[in-house]
Formats: structure tokens, sequence, C-alpha cells
């Protein structure tokens, strides 16, 4: 059957031969020519007219391929699963540094050794071996238990090259979330470290799928021998390879169109669902992700991003096409930058929050250092920023000067930095792009799309925004009526973001009602995220459409987009923001940062015996919403939109504690039950301050 893809390609065909054929015996057609007499540059982005059953929307695409969507890397068309993808690795970069880790078997921690592309490929191969000599079928789920380090990578290329399909196991998810998607997925075999092997130990005869477990790291003689009546049997990782080795089976290639994985996507309420993306949706990810941008064999990447997410998945799958090398952290975050000194990458993937971090490092230190050294950073910093937005090289001096002790934090070395998750701050963006003096790009993606939907071009020197789409997809906007968003939407049109092409993911596993409710009849994948397109055909994240609530007044709240404006306050480390149909105003849970309270309370000659005592200081609370105040009309937040009251907390929002995602998403039905007397608390004293005619605080 004919699809859509190919009746839309005849179209356009169509279209460009016969206004070829209007004008006369022409001349050979050119593809540039005729693309133009098709679709409308905007500067990163083309507009298709693509007629759409609602609205009048316009679909757009790359200007780096506007007639064809990307679906695999272009240099090598042959490469269509991640099978070949390490295939072409490992052939072209076999002797090469791959996989670095610089942790020890015994649990020491020295410097980073290293294996290479071809000896992780005789170990993949060892592996894969293993799993089929103990009769793990083609096509059977495959889970992997613990956080990065090598073996995470070798497993997965294991479970590509003999047909598997890899289910990440977040180590945090916790015992209840482990045990469903195991049985949800029916996994017939379990990676796991010596730490994680306890947990599936205590509810083995609750997971009857399962038949193998695999020890990594784990020492032969203490793997337990479990009864026969289990059917499961425990074997260590080296052992699982000399089987292998022993008994080679020839590789099990799967097609573009076979599951590669099954990644279980932690919302914040319900269970977990399996997102389930082919190797050509992951292909076509990775190689319309990366038009425009070069990496190369002697790139460092730090991997510590959590490998159980598409971010940090496609991260290692185009890291291992320009075969460069990975070194893992040592799996503690506070030790990161230790793991950076010595590694020194070229290219850094972070998030948010963490930038956030550094930002506020900076200037803390900036602001205490006083006199002479604040006015040498001040002046450095507006510098390179001028010479930045006039597309300039701003001297070398600045850097000698202020910046390379700054670079030095990362190791010295980054030269390409890219921000995903949620979004980054412009301040924070341009204050990046000054002080590691390298070009800093922002993505937007979802698992449910494989990963990237947009990115920013690296020679784009504009901020606040996430760029172009990726060259596998297209995308277009839909009205949101009932949150004042359209077409019609002046200067710039708004809407729900929606995709379409071969990155949009095959549906959840088993849910086929969920699938139906984000992906509709033509394809079109609806993320639940608010743009609008800023010239150059660029689009920016203004809202999110879920979790929307109403005030007792019919305005509708994105509690999301009002926390992230509450994110830049100094003394917020984390925000909860709550309001309900019930009431006319919202509240705001806030986890402080302790560093900059505390020195709020010094400044202040205010006497404190711990955090929590200060936190409930009237004092502070009322400083710490002045301050989100001052925030909040600096990003021209409606009148509804700002906080009335404020409970400060020490306690940070963790997964431990069920406040968190693994993704650091706020889980909303949970934070409203834990902080419920806080919250009725707030509630009751702003009501009480009104009555007499006073402000809360």
């Amino acid at each position: 059957m004919e699809s859509k893809a190919t009746r839309r390609l005849q179209t356009i065909h169509n279209h460009i031969t016969s206004a070829a054929a209007a004008a006369g015996p022409p001349p050979l057609v050119q593809p540039n020519h005729t693309a133009g007499e098709f679709f409308n540059e905007q500067g990163y982005s083309v507009v298709l007219p693509e007629k759409l059953n609602t609205g009048k929307w316009n679909v757009y695409r790359s200007i780096a391929s506007p007639l064809k969507l990307i679906t695999t890397f272009p240099d090598h068309p042959e490469i269509r699963t991640l099978h070949d993808n390490f295939v072409y690795a490992s052939e072209a970069f076999s002797d090469y540094n791959y996989l670095g880790t610089r942790v020890r078997p015994d649990g020491t921690v020295g410097d980073y050794k290293w294996t290479t592309y071809g000896e992780a490929a005789t170990a993949r191969a060892a592996i894969g071996s293993g799993l089929v000599a103990h009769g793990i079928p083609k096509g059977s789920c495959i889970g992997i238990y613990f956080i990065n380090r090598p073996e995470w990578i070798i497993v997965d290329h294991a479970c590509s090259a003999y047909s598997y399909v890899s289910v990440p196991l977040y180590d945090t998810l916790g015992p209840d979330a482990v045990k469903f998607i195991v049985n949800h997925s029916s996994a017939q075999a379990i990676f796991c470290v010596p730490q994680t092997l306890h947990s599936l130990l205590s509810f083995l005869s609750e997971i009857p799928s399962v038949r193998l477990i695999v020890v990594v790291g784990g020492v032969d003689e203490l793997m337990p021998s479990l009864p026969s009546a289990t059917g499961v049997k425990v074997v260590s990782f080296s052992q699982l390879i000399t089987q292998g080795t022993s008994n080679h089976y020839p590789f099990c290639p799967p097609k573009p169109e076979d599951v590669a994985t099954i990644c279980y996507t932690s919302g914040t309420t319900g269970t977990p669902k399996g997102a389930v993306l082919s190797h050509g949706n992951l292909i076509a990810n990775v190689a319309g992700g990366s038009l425009g941008i070069r990496f190369y064999p002697s790139d460092v990447y730090i991997s510590y991003l959590p490998l159980a997410h598409i971010y940090e998945r496609t991260n290692q799958i185009i890291l291992a096409y320009y075969g460069g090398s990975a070194g893992f952290y040592q799996g503690d975050n506070l030790k990161l930058l230790d793991d950076m000194a010595l590694l020194k990458p070229t290219i850094f993937c972070s998030v948010p929050r963490l930038y956030n971090r550094v930002y506020d490092g900076i200037m803390n230190a900036v602001k205490s250092s006083g006199g002479l050294r604040e006015k040498l950073f001040n002046a450095a910093y507006n510098a390179k920023r001028q010479a930045l937005i006039k597309g300039k090289n701003a001297s070398p001096m600045w850097d000698r000067l202020v910046f390379d002790k700054i670079k030095a934090k990362l190791g010295g070395r980054v030269r390409f930095m890219v921000s995903g998750a949620s979004p980054l701050s412009a301040d924070v963006m341009d204050f990046l792009k000054v002080c590691f003096g390298c070009p800093v790009s922002e993505g937007y993606g979802m698992t449910e799309s494989s990963c990237v939907i947009t990115f920013m071009n690296v020679n784009d020197v504009t901020s606040g925004h996430v760029g172009a789409p990726n060259a596998a997809c297209e995308v277009k906007l839909v009205d949101v009526p009932e949150m004042n968003y359209t077409s019609y939407d002046q200067p710039y049109p708004r809407g729900e973001i929606c995709v379409r092409g071969p990155i949009v993911f095959q549906g959840y596993y088993k849910d086929e009602v969920q699938t139906r409710e984000v992906i509709d009849e033509e394809g079109w994948l609806h993320t639940g995220d608010i743009g609008l397109w800023s010239p150059g055909g660029r689009l920016k994240i203004i809202d999110r459409k879920k979790n929307i609530f109403k005030l007792a007044q019919g305005e509708y709240i994105a509690p999301e987009k009002i926390e992230n404006v509450y994110a830049k306050c100094k003394f917020v480390a984390q925000c909860f923001v709550y309001g309900d149909s019930f009431n006319s105003f919202l509240v705001a849970i806030v986890c402080v940062d302790p560093d900059m309270l505390k020195a709020w309370a010094a400044k202040e000659g205010i006497k404190f015996e711990s955090l929590e005592q200060l936190c409930n200081d009237p004092r502070a609370r009322k400083a710490v919403l002045a301050d989100m105040d001052a925030v909040g009309k600096e990003a021209q937040l409606r009148g509804f939109e700002f906080a009335r009251s404020v409970t400060l907390v020490a306690e940070p929002f963790t997964m431990e504690n069920g406040l968190l995602t693994p993704t650091f998403k706020v889980k909303r039905p949970q934070a409203k039950a834990h902080f419920a007397k806080a919250i009725a608390d707030m509630y009751e004293e702003v009501a009480a301050s009104e009555s007499s005619g006073k402000r809360v605080l």
C-alpha cells in the first residue's frame, strides 16, 4: 500500500515538474531552485504549505533537508540499525579508545583504563553468544539494572547484534517499579550489580519470566546457587563471557523496523509506560540531529547522564559513529568535577539543573571576591559577550586573565556543550558561551520521539529558543483554545508542538489506548508542550499543555512554566507551585539553596541553630517571596501567576523521597500529598491576612 509519505513526495515532485513544464523548454532543473519554488525559507527552517485538517498551520522542516526526511547517515546510508552502526565503528576505529573507567574491580578509584572498539566488539559477541547458549530466544527483553559503566554499553551492543530488546531498569525506581517493568516486558534475562542483585532475589518469585541473572562486578565464587525449582540461573559477567567465547554463535542482525529498546518513562502519575523504539527510529534521530555538527575520533565524552534515559542513549550512538571515547564517572555526582579534571572531556552534555548550579557557583564566587577581581570579571564578561553578539572573537587576553581558570573546572578542553531535558534560560546559556568559550546548543525532544525534535544550529549566536527541526522529522503547531494559544496569535503563531516522521516511536508497549492518545490518525505525535515559531524558523518552548489547572476565577495555570521562572531566584533550589479551582491564587513550596539563605541571614544579622529553623523564620520567607516577586515581574508573569505565599523547606525533592521522577520532574500528586498541611496553612494564612487588610508575610 502506498504510504502517506510517498504520496506527499509525489505531490511535491508533480508540483516541481509541472511548474518547470509551464515555463517552456527548460534547462536542467537544479535542486535548490525547484526547492525554492515549493517552500518558503525562514532562516533555519523551511515551511511546506501542506493542507491540514484544522487551522491555517504550515509544516516546518529543517533547511538542511527540506524535500526528504533523513532516515540514515548521508555518508553511510548502509547503516540502518544500531548493529550496523557498531559494526562500522568497530571496524573503522578498532584500535581507538572507546570505553573508559577509573573504578577498579576492588572498588578503588584510579586513573582511567580504556577498552578499545575492537575489544568491546569481541566482548559484545561473547555476551550475545552467552545469552544464546543459555537458551534466551531472539526478540526477548533483556533488563539492564545498574548505573553507567562500560558493561552497560557492551550489553546494549550485544542485544543489537543478536536481536534482543534492551530494557533499562532505573536503579532509582525502587523495587515495585522494577518488578512492574520486568513483568510487563516479560524480561528473560537481567544484568545487574551485586547491590541490585539482593533486591532482585527478594522478589524473584514475583518475576516468573526471568531465567537468567548476570551479575556485573560479581565474584564468581560468591554467586548464589538457586534451587532448580526456581528455573533461574545466576552467573557472573565474566562467566558469561567465558561461556560465550567457548560457544560462539553468529550474529542475528535486526532489521530497521525491529524493536531495539523499550524505554519505560516514569511519569508523574501511575505506572511506567514502555516507549517502543525501533532501530530505524534511533538511527534516523541521530543521523538527522547530527547534520551540521562535526565530531572526531579524538573527542572525549564524560558519561554520567543516566543511560536509562533516551538523552544519554542517543549521545552514545552518535559517539560510536564518529569513533569518540566515553569516560564514565565513578558513580557519584558530587565527584563529577574530579572525574572531569582527570578525563578532560571535549564534549559535555548536561541538563539545566547542573548548568544553573555552575552559573550560581561562579557568580557567588565573583561577588564574594569583590573589589578589583569582581570589576575584572565584569569587564571581561561584557567584552566577550559583545563580541559574541557581533559574531566576532574577543581578545584572548580575557581568557588568560579570567576564563581559563573557569574552563579548568570542566577539565579545560571542552569545545562543545549541549543542554537538554528542560528549558535553559537565555541568561545562563549566554553565560556558558562566554565563560567556556565554546558553542552551547540546546535541544528539545522526548523519549517518544527517539530524543531530538529540534536543535540549535552550532553557528547560531542567539539564545532563548531550541532551534529548528531535526532533519529527520517535521513539526507543526496545533491550536489549544482553552489556553488561548492559536495560529492567529501575534506577533507569532502559538500552539501544541506536534511531530511526524521516522523518529516517532512505535507506541506504548501493550497499551494501545495511551498510544492513540498521543499519536493521531495522520501519524502526528502530540507532545503536550506549547511552542511558538520565532524569527528564523526557530522553535521556542513557552508552556506545557499537561498539568494545567483552573483557578477559582477560571484562569488556566501551567505550573511548570511558573516553576521554571522561579528557578532563577537566588534562594530557590527547587520549587513546587500549587493551585486549584477552589482558590483564586497560587502558593509555593520552595526547597532553598542553603548557601544563599545562610549568607543572607548572616548579612541580616539573623542567628539560627539549623537550616530548618531558618526556613521557618518569617523574615526568611518574606525575603524569598520578595525575590520571587522580582523575578516574576521581570519574566512578565501575569498577576494570577504569582505565588501569594511560600513555605521554605530544607530537604530537597528527590527520587528517594518520592517527590521527583528520574528525569527530575516534580511528581505533582505526591508533592501535593506530602505538603498538604503546608499548603492548607498558606491558604488559611492568606485568607486571614486579606480579611484583616494585610498582605501575608
